[in-house]
C-alpha cells in the first residue's frame, strides 16, 4: 500500500497544542504534555506510528480550576448564564456555531488523523454536528414558547418552564469526539448550566481549534475546556460534590467510577450513553441481499467502532448457507485503505486494539467457531480484516463483550427463543436489527422486542440519527435520552412560580410582564 498523503490532509508538522480555556481566558500550559500519535499510515511493520501532535497533560489543580469558575459562573442558579434571557443564550450559540464553521477543515482532517475516520464520515460528523446544534436551537425556541403560557387549575395560577440543574462534567467518547461530545454539551449549556469538558483521549487535537470561539461566544465560566487523563482530572473534580450533571459517553466501568466518587449522589443527575450488543435478527424468508448489505453496513461501518453497530448476528437455519457465502464473500471485498480514500475500513486507531480483536479470534476458534471469510483477522499493525466467527456460543467472549471492533460472531437458529433469550439475559438493551417479510411472524416478535430494547429496526441496521428520535438504551446502555428534544429535558428540570389567582396577584403578574422586570415571568418568546 502507498503512504502518499494529498497535501490538503498532511501534517508536515507536530501540532504543539499548548492551550486550554477556564474562566473564559486561553491560559498556555506550561507543564508536562503527552504526545498525540496516529495509526493510519502503520500498515507495514517497519513504519511506525506518526507523532501528529501534543496536547496539555494537565494536573489536579487545574481541573479544580476549571471547576471553580464554572461554580461561580453558575453562582447557585443566580449567575449571569443560568439568569439571562433567553435569546440573549441562544445569541451566544448562533454566534459560537457560526465560528465554529469556519473551523472545519481543520477539524476534519484531525478526525482523520486522529480516529481514523473515512473522509466522508468526519464531513459528516461535522455537518451533523452543525445540524444538531442549529435544531438544538430551535428546538429550545419551542420548549421556551410553550412555557410562555400561564396554568390555571384549583384556584393557582401557575407559569411551568424548565430551568438548568448546575455545574456539568461532560466527557465524549473517541469515536465520535466531536459529535456525541456536543451532543452532551450543546444542550446542557444551553438550558443554562455552566460545565467542565474534557475531551477523549483519541480525538483530542480537534477541539484545539474551537477553543476561541467558546472563547468569545460565552461569558466567563459557561465553558471550561480542559486537557489531560481521565482519572487525573475527572476524579478530583467529582469529589467536590460539586458537579450536578455527569454527561458521559463511553464505557459503564468509568462511568460507576466516577459516581462512587460523588459525596452526595442523591444530587448527581446522569446522562449517560454506554456499551451494547445490538442483534441482527435474520428471519427464513428476509431479503437476503439487502439483509447481507445492511449487516456489513452495520457491523463493520467505521470498522465496528460504534455503540450501534450490529455486535453479533442470528441467521435462521434455513437460509444460514446462503446468507454465510453472501456475507464472507462480500466481505473479503472490502478494501482496506487510509481515511481520504473514504474506504469502510481504516486502520484502528488504539495501538492496542489489535492484539484484543485477534484474542476475542482465538478464543472463539478455541471454544468451536470458525472463521468463514478467507481474509478473516489478518493483521497488519492497525489494519485489522474483518473476522466472521461461526457458528459463534455463550462460552465465548466475542459472545458476551462488546467487541468495538471489526469482528462479527454469527449463530444459527430454529427456534426464536434463542436470539430472544440472548436480549433478555445480555446486560444490554439498547437496539436490534429485525429482517423478514411476514406480518405474521414481525407483529408478535416487534411487541416482545420494544420491550427488550429501545429502538427496533425493521430491515434496517442500527443507528443513532436522525437526533429528533430518541437515542437511548435499557440496563446498562445509557441513562437519561439524547435527542434534540429529549437532551435538553435531560439537562434540565421543570420549575415553576405559583401564585393564588386573585385580583392582588394578577396585578402584580401583570405589571411584572408589562415592566419586564423578570427573565422568567413572561408571556413573551423568541421567534
Amino acid at each position: 500500500m502507498l503512504h502518499s498523503v494529498p497535501p490538503e490532509f498532511d501534517i508536515k508538522e507536530p501540532i504543539n497544542h499548548k492551550t486550554y480555556l477556564i474562566d473564559g481566558k486561553i491560559g498556555k500550559w506550561d507543564g508536562e504534555y503527552s504526545e498525540v500519535k496516529s495509526t493510519i499510515l502503520s500498515s507495514k511493520k517497519n513504519i511506525p506510528y506518526k507523532l501528529i501532535g501534543h496536547s496539555p497533560k494537565m494536573d489536579e489543580k487545574h481541573a479544580l480550576k476549571a471547576l471553580d469558575a464554572a461554580d461561580k459562573a453558575y453562582k447557585n442558579g443566580t449567575g449571569k448564564w443560568p439568569t439571562m434571557k433567553v435569546y440573549e443564550r441562544i445569541n451566544c450559540m448562533q454566534k459560537f456555531v457560526d465560528l465554529m464553521k469556519m473551523k472545519r477543515e481543520e477539524v476534519v482532517k484531525l478526525l482523520m488523523w486522529e480516529i481514523g475516520k473515512n473522509l466522508n464520515d468526519s464531513r459528516k460528523e461535522f455537518d451533523r454536528t452543525v445540524d444538531y446544534i442549529n435544531e438544538t436551537i430551535n428546538e429550545y425556541k419551542k420548549i421556551d414558547r410553550d412555557g410562555a403560557t400561564f396554568q390555571n387549575n384549583s384556584g393557582v395560577r401557575a407559569l411551568i418552564r424548565r430551568g438548568p440543574l448546575g455545574v456539568v462534567l461532560c466527557l465524549g467518547p473517541y469515536n465520535y469526539p466531536l459529535n456525541e461530545t456536543f451532543a452532551l454539551l450543546i444542550p446542557a449549556i444551553i438550558m443554562g448550566n455552566t460545565a467542565i469538558f474534557k475531551p477523549a483521549k483519541h480525538g483530542v487535537l480537534l477541539i484545539a481549534p474551537l477553543l476561541d470561539a467558546f472563547k468569545n461566544s460565552f461569558p466567563p465560566g459557561v465553558v471550561n475546556i480542559i486537557f489531560g487523563r481521565g482519572r487525573e482530572m475527572a476524579s478530583p473534580i467529582m469529589k467536590t460534590g460539586k458537579v450536578n450533571v455527569l454527561a458521559l459517553i463511553g464505557h459503564s466501568s468509568s462511568a460507576i467510577s466516577l459516581q462512587d466518587l460523588h459525596p452526595q449522589k442523591n444530587r448527581l443527575r446522569l446522562v449517560l450513553g454506554l456499551e451494547a450488543k445490538n442483534p441482527a435478527i435474520i428471519l427464513d424468508d428476509a431479503d437476503l441481499d439487502l439483509a447481507v448489505n445492511e449487516c456489513i453496513n452495520g457491523s463493520l461501518s467505521f470498522n465496528g467502532q460504534r455503540c450501534t453497530a450490529l455486535k453479533i448476528i442470528y441467521v435462521h437455519e434455513k437460509i444460514k448457507e446462503k446468507f454465510l457465502k453472501q456475507f464472507c464473500e462480500k466481505i473479503d471485498d472490502l478494501k482496506l485503505g487510509l481515511p481520504w480514500e473514504n474506504t469502510l475500513l481504516t486502520p484502528l486507531p488504539e495501538p492496542h486494539k489489535p492484539k484484543y480483536i485477534n484474542d476475542l479470534i482465538e478464543d472463539a476458534k478455541e471454544k468451536g467457531a470458525r472463521v468463514l471469510n478467507k481474509k478473516g483477522g489478518e493483521i497488519s499493525n492497525n489494519y485489522v480484516f474483518p473476522a466472521v466467527l461461526y457458528p459463534a456460543n455463550e462460552e465465548m467472549k466475542v459472545y458476551k463483550e462488546e467487541q468495538f471492533g471489526p469482528v462479527v460472531p454469527v449463530i444459527p437458529f430454529n427456534d426464536i427463543d434463542i436470539p430472544i433469550s440472548f436480549m433478555a439475559e445480555s446486560n444490554y438493551g439498547q437496539q436490534v436489527s429485525l429482517f423478514g417479510k411476514s406480518e405474521k411472524k414481525l407483529g408478535p416478535l416487534i411487541d416482545s422486542l420494544v420491550n427488550l430494547v429501545c429502538r427496533v429496526n425493521l430491515n434496517t441496521s442500527c443507528q443513532r440519527g436522525p437526533d429528533v428520535f430518541p437515542f437511548t438504551g435499557r440496563k446498562d446502555s445509557a441513562v437519561a435520552t439524547l435527542s434534540v428534544h429529549d437532551a435538553l429535558r435531560s439537562f434540565s428540570i421543570r420549575t415553576f412560580v405559583a401564585s393564588r389567582d386573585n385580583e392582588t396577584n394578577k396585578e402584580i403578574l401583570r405589571k411584572l410582564i408589562d415592566n419586564k422586570e423578570s427573565n422568567f415571568i413572561r408571556t413573551d418568546y423568541y421567534l
